[in-house]
């Protein structure tokens, strides 16, 4: 039987997945280290304060080369970086590109020395460089999760405050339309009207002068206050926080998949010892482990 080990398993920006065979292993796991992303961070957040000191007009041209010598040390990094992680990847390189951060890395890193005569868009692929920062905070990892796993819901309460907003710009236009052309005269300038009135942003004045013109203003505009800012809006909210909580504990849950499968290995060898295995722990085991993979195995 061939033993389960955590040893098998790294941390890849906080998510834990298994090494794949064809992965240099020693390298792959120098380049997930916590060690070696600290330094990268560094290294970014050095970037960004280089970036930060270029802005100023008016610094002495000896100090704007040493820091554009720095920006170039740190190109020099980060493309060091790019080549040993793409060398972990061993007999299949290109395996190297299934990861959304590992293409963004390699576009932005690429495109620096194409780019370099034109003046605008280096500056930019410069800010781009330090976005590489998010993949090393947890939160934006378990925000950016909760973001993919609430997509569907949020879509469908999408559709639904669209409908929403253009039966009420329907209404509008048509009870206000003539006397308030410029708020509420066509289906485009009521429903501009509507989105403006999500923030509650100057509602007293809108209510004021619908009013004047019709005295359904005050049903009109307090029946969408109720139903579209104070419940579908605070459904959205509970969407991603709900969204927010699971990604967070799966996270978790990831990060316990190695010492579960540690464990499962002191199991196999404590109930081989005696030399009597029965089918009910059998069982129990291959559940156990087919859990744990199916966990790890989640993207």
């Amino acid at each position: 039987m061939t033993k389960l080990s955590s040893k098998d398993y790294v941390k890849v920006y906080g998510e834990v997945q298994k090494l794949a065979d064809y992965r240099i292993k020693p390298i792959a796991r120098v380049i997930h280290s916590d060690t070696f992303e600290m330094l990268i961070a560094l290294v970014i957040v050095v970037n960004a304060v280089c970036l930060a000191i270029l802005t100023f007009p008016n610094i002495d041209p000896e100090t704007r080369q040493l820091v554009l010598t720095l920006d170039y040390v740190c190109l020099g990094i980060f493309v060091v970086e790019l080549i040993v992680r793409m060398i972990s990847y061993g007999k299949k390189p290109w395996m190297f590109f299934r990861s959304g951060w590992n293409i963004f890395d390699f576009l932005i890193i690429a495109a620096t020395p194409i780019f370099a005569g034109q003046t605008t868009i280096l500056r930019l692929l410069r800010i781009f460089r330090l976005i590489r920062i998010f993949r090393f905070l947890p939160e934006v990892r378990i925000l950016s999760a909760s973001i993919v796993k609430s997509m569907r819901p949020l879509l469908s309460m999408f559709a639904l405050i669209c409908l929403l907003l253009f039966l009420y710009g329907m209404v509008g236009t048509y009870l206000f339309g003539a006397e308030l052309p410029v708020a509420w005269g066509t289906i485009g300038a009521s429903v501009m009207s509507l989105v403006i009135l999500l923030t509650l942003e100057n509602f007293p004045i809108y209510l004021e002068e619908a009013i004047a013109v019709n005295g359904l203003a005050i049903p009109f505009l307090l029946s969408y206050v109720f139903i579209i800012v104070f419940t579908v809006l605070n459904l959205l909210i509970g969407i991603v926080l709900n969204a927010m909580d699971e990604a967070r504990e799966e996270a978790k849950a990831k990060e316990k998949a190695p010492e579960g499968l540690d464990l499962v290995s002191q199991n196999v060898d404590e109930i081989s010892a005696d030399g009597v295995v029965t089918l009910e722990e059998i069982k129990a085991l291959q559940q156990e482990i087919s859990r744990l993979k199916k966990l790890l195995e989640q993207k």
